[in-house]
């Protein structure tokens, strides 16, 4: 997937996970450039979200291996990952934000939690990360008090605080109506093209597939069935694939 030349920031080599015997990844081979979009796509039950919590760290596979920046991280002690997991970024599904802090306190989190930071700079950062998502002035607002594209916004803010190299987006659009899910891609977008942040998505949304326009990798069954351009991918004659992107045909 990195066959632009880019260096590979994540590599996933035979990676098989299983839950309960039953095998939800099986030989799944994979590399990110570094500074691409990855759009890691299927339908329900792909394994798609297994592959990033792999990559992350939450899931322990049965079988292969994961290298982040060049380094192997399977099977080593969480202590030891700590410097490479503070190189990335994470934009949970349902936001993940914390309901009983304002928005601006669960950007800081972070911050607050990897980094000795001056609390006037943090809030100065904290602001600069929300007026980036288009959430200057609601710092001090509750989680329950935004609307679905807002939260998601915060949580794509709290993901960015610390700078990261890679970001991974879990579903960013799902939930949202067209026009705030074409805003959170735009978003993602002009995060890849200014700052060069690599960013990983998973999804399922085709409108965001082809708005994202990055180097796709979809899964089928819990198998890698093709990579490649979204152009490559509505041309292409496999079934699982054509299906995918034209429903209905």
């Amino acid at each position: 997937m990195s066959g632009d030349g880019r260096t590979a920031v994540v590599e996933v080599q035979g990676l098989q996970v299983a839950y309960g015997g039953r095998t939800v990844l099986q030989g799944v081979d994979l590399e990110i450039g570094r500074g691409a979009i990855a759009v890691i796509l299927g339908g329900s039950g792909c394994g798609k979200s297994t592959l990033l919590k792999s990559i992350l760290g939450l899931v322990q596979p049965t079988a292969g291996r994961i290298s982040l920046f060049g380094e192997e991280t399977t099977g080593r002690d969480p202590e030891e990952l700590a410097p490479l997991r503070r190189r990335l970024g994470v934009m949970f599904q349902y936001g993940a934000l914390l309901n009983s802090l304002t928005v601006a306190e669960n950007v800081a989190l972070p911050l607050e939690m990897h980094a000795r930071v001056d609390p006037g700079l943090t809030r100065a950062i904290v602001q600069t990360r929300l007026a980036m998502v288009g959430l200057a002035g609601a710092g001090d607002r509750l989680p329950s008090e935004l609307s679905g594209g807002m939260r998601k916004r915060a949580a794509l803010a709290r993901a960015m605080i610390l700078d990261p190299e890679l970001l991974f987006c879990d579903e960013p659009g799902a939930g949202l109506d067209p026009v705030t899910a074409a805003g959170i891609d735009h978003l993602l977008l002009t995060l890849n093209r200014n700052l060069g942040t690599t960013v990983v998505v998973v999804t399922h949304e085709l409108l965001s597939i082809q708005r994202l326009d990055g180097r796709l990798a979809m899964l089928d069954n819990g198998r890698l069935v093709f990579e490649g351009t979204v152009t490559e991918a509505l041309g292409s004659p496999h079934p699982g694939i054509r299906g995918f992107f034209h429903p209905g045909d």
